[in-house]
């Protein structure tokens, strides 16, 4: 029989509802909108620990994902989509982050090609792509190089030859192109860089899942190589124009997933002890759910995750201000105007500190979050069947792929001097 809290609910009850405590949500329809998702959401995570002990791609997680529409919620409704806001889409990235930071990942890319979609100011282009996408089409990642090129150029190239344009070249963390149908691929043509799309299928196109991280390791990041690919010139996009937002929406999108995280453990961890029957000799009550100190390890980690979580939000609220001032711009007969052309400015270069202030909080939060739950824990907790050890190692390895150090010396830069961060990003050799 379950056991009675003071306000007469079940801790049975408190076990299977959604937390009722995260704080408030991005948008009054948010609720509505997750309500519909959060069924398949804790389906996914239902195999979480499976997938990664048997190092399981979750190819049909994002199968179910992608036909349940989720891949289309920024696009407008008559494509497909539920035109959700920035706020609300990470609202529901949070929440799919603490089923499966893989899946996250694995979509990234994706979202990303979508908010350039979205704010591509080439109409041809833009209509072509929203259709691809309103169909379904997922697209992978085929940016970064592990091999010899310098910052801010790329070893894969396109060459013009007789027979047709080639795509040549080798890209590393290529993270969802093995789920994808198209890979989004940056190349040298000459001295410029050029963004293309390239169907993962076709001849010279290879994609190999041999990414050895001890974290995130089933993302698919690893080797794609094109060999002599024949290109199709509509697969190129006509400038090198990226969306404003695009280095603090793709960092979001990591901090979001460490915020899933942090979610996860904390609800994982309040499970465990209030289920848990043996206790230490020198605890401090006869059941480890009425041990105070114990209580007060699980509080620490739930407010982590509840701060986490509310600084995502409060930054994609900056990444909105963004966009909305990229696209009132472009429609705007005013946008040469100097005072609006400062606010479209102020608008993207907030976004970007923003996110910067916040990824040293939140990583800082869940790293330790994620070593402090076995304080609350016996050592069958430790056990590799038990699946805990995987939030510090997809969260360590989060955490790595844009180093904080930068982020902080970036937010100081901005405080002392009025340094813009920088709005996109290349790793290379110096």
């Amino acid at each position: 029989m379950s056991q009675r809290t003071p306000d007469n609910t079940t801790h049975a009850d408190i076990d299977s509802e959604h937390h009722a405590a995260w704080g408030a949500p991005p948008s009054e329809r948010y609720e509505a909108l997750a309500r519909d998702w959060r069924p398949l959401f804790a389906r996914i995570r239902a195999s979480a620990v499976e997938r990664d002990i048997a190092h399981r791609l979750p190819h049909e997680e994002i199968k179910w994902l992608r036909e349940a529409g989720f891949t289309r919620l920024r696009l407008p409704r008559g494509q497909g989509g539920v035109a959700a806001t920035l706020p609300e889409l990470f609202g529901l990235l949070i929440e799919l982050g603490a089923a499966d930071t893989n899946v996250v990942n694995a979509v990234r890319a994706h979202l990303g090609f979508v908010e350039d979609v979205l704010t591509a100011h080439e109409a041809e282009w833009q209509a072509h792509w929203l259709g691809k996408l309103s169909a379904g089409d997922l697209i992978g990642a085929g940016l970064s190089e592990a091999g010899s090129a310098k910052v801010g150029t790329f070893a894969t190239t396109i060459t013009r030859t007789p027979q047709g344009i080639r795509l040549n070249g080798r890209k590393f963390y290529t993270t969802g192109s093995l789920f994808a149908d198209w890979v989004a691929v940056a190349a040298q043509d000459g001295e410029n860089t050029v963004y293309l799309q390239v169907p993962r299928t076709t001849p010279g196109v290879e994609v190999i899942d041999d990414w050895d991280g001890f974290g995130q390791a089933l993302t698919a990041s690893g080797t794609a190589t094109f060999v002599d690919v024949a290109i199709e010139p509509d697969w190129i996009r006509p400038s090198d124009t990226r969306f404003p937002y695009a280095v603090a929406f793709y960092q979001l999108v990591h901090l979001a997933s460490l915020a899933g995280i942090g979610r996860a453990l904390a609800d994982d961890v309040a499970r465990r002890v209030r289920r848990r029957d043996r206790v230490y000799s020198n605890g401090n009550a006869e059941r480890v759910a009425d041990d105070p100190q114990i209580l007060q390890v699980v509080g620490r980690l739930h407010s982590a995750a509840y701060a986490a979580r509310a600084v995502v939000l409060q930054a994609a609220k900056a990444i909105q201000r963004s966009y909305e001032a990229h696209q009132d711009a472009a429609a705007s007969e005013s946008r040469r105007q100097e005072a609006r052309s400062q606010a479209v400015v102020q608008a993207h270069a907030d976004a970007h500190v923003e996110v910067d202030q916040s990824v040293s909080v939140i990583t800082r939060l869940v790293l330790d979050a994620s070593t402090d739950l076995f304080d609350a824990l016996g050592a069958s907790a430790t056990l590799r069947t038990e699946g805990l050890d995987r939030y510090w190692r997809n969260a360590r390895t989060i955490s790595s792929h844009n180093p904080r150090v930068y982020r902080e010396r970036q937010v100081g830069a901005f405080a002392v001097n009025g340094t813009v961060p920088p709005s996109f990003y290349r790793v290379g050799k110096g």
